[in-house]
């Protein structure tokens, strides 16, 4: 299940060499994410549990600019125990400007541990 977010670059967005910096991508990576879990999860889900990144790996293809129209998408993939691999793709039109592969771990909100996945999670969110 592929979920998407589409926005403009704004000016605090835009580093020294006049493109986007770094640090905005990150953001957009994990703006997505929870937007996708807010988007997807029951309100009892989302009381319950909570998610926190433990790795993200980003390839930077090719740079934005202030004003283009970019495209956020986000998928989760294979997950393990307690922890699941999400995909994000940040794009200009059919031009891909950033490839990004991130690790969440689940937490129960109760304990602040972690906690295993739910099948009924893995079924919302179609993991392997």
């Amino acid at each position: 299940m592929k979920f998407s977010l589409v926005f403009r670059v704004s000016a605090e967005d835009i580093d020294e060499w006049g493109h986007v910096n770094n640090v905005a991508y990150l953001r957009w990576v994990q703006n997505v994410a929870v937007a996708h879990w807010r988007h997807a999860a029951t309100e009892e889900q989302r009381e319950k549990f909570t998610w926190v990144v433990t790795r993200h790996e980003i390839d930077y293809k090719k740079p934005a600019f202030e004003n283009d129209e970019i495209t956020s998408t986000t998928w989760v993939c294979e997950g393990k125990r307690a922890t699941c691999e999400r995909f994000t793709e940040i794009a200009r039109g059919e031009e891909i400007l950033v490839k990004a592969r991130s690790i969440w771990c689940i937490i129960d909100r109760e304990t602040s541990r972690p906690t295993r996945i739910s099948s009924a999670l893995r079924e919302l969110f179609h993991m392997s």
